[in-house]
């Protein structure tokens, strides 16, 4: 499974970018099994956030049966506690 992850904004304005191929990392099955956990895959579509100053993360997942993204603000809302484990994950390589 690829997953990309995109994130920006924030006072400082930076941008931040991972790419993970569960395939070819050890602990790949145990994402998979987190984005399970989680329902990434049936998750609805958010809308993108609104505020340049808040930062704002766009997640896609690709099994090659199936594409899907989730987008949220990292403002502490619902979709921020829901989504910060995965983010925290992939951030630190998966």
């Amino acid at each position: 499974m690829k997953i990309t992850v995109k994130g920006g904004g924030g006072f400082a304005g930076g941008a931040e970018h991972y790419q993970l191929d569960t395939a070819g990392v050890s602990h790949g099955p145990e994402l998979e099994a987190l984005l399970q956990d989680l329902g990434f895959f049936q998750a609805a579509a958010t809308p993108a956030p609104v505020g340049a100053d808040i930062p704002h993360w766009e997640i896609t997942a690709d099994d090659g049966q199936r594409c899907h993204t989730v987008e949220f603000a990292e403002d502490g809302g619902p979709a921020c506690t829901h989504w910060k484990p995965l983010l925290e994950r992939l951030r630190a390589g998966g």
